[in-house]
């Protein structure tokens, strides 16, 4: 799910790239909607770090259905 919603579309560069150096290069002329777009991009990226992080710590675990 990440490399599909994350970096789409991926010609000429991953969508969230050009964004990230879009902000890191100052944001300037970024829009709201312009945001809102990094947020929907990277929404994936944050979840896929999240488990990582959940699962890497041990505090992801499955409970048994009695």
């Amino acid at each position: 799910m990440c490399l599909t919603l994350g970096l789409a579309p991926f010609v000429p560069e991953p969508h969230i790239w050009g964004k990230i150096r879009w902000i890191a290069g100052g944001a300037v002329g970024m829009q709201f909607i312009d945001w809102f777009d990094v947020v929907l991009h990277g929404t994936p990226w944050i979840l896929l770090l999240r488990w990582g992080v959940l699962k890497m710590t041990g505090k992801f675990r499955r409970t048994k259905a009695e």
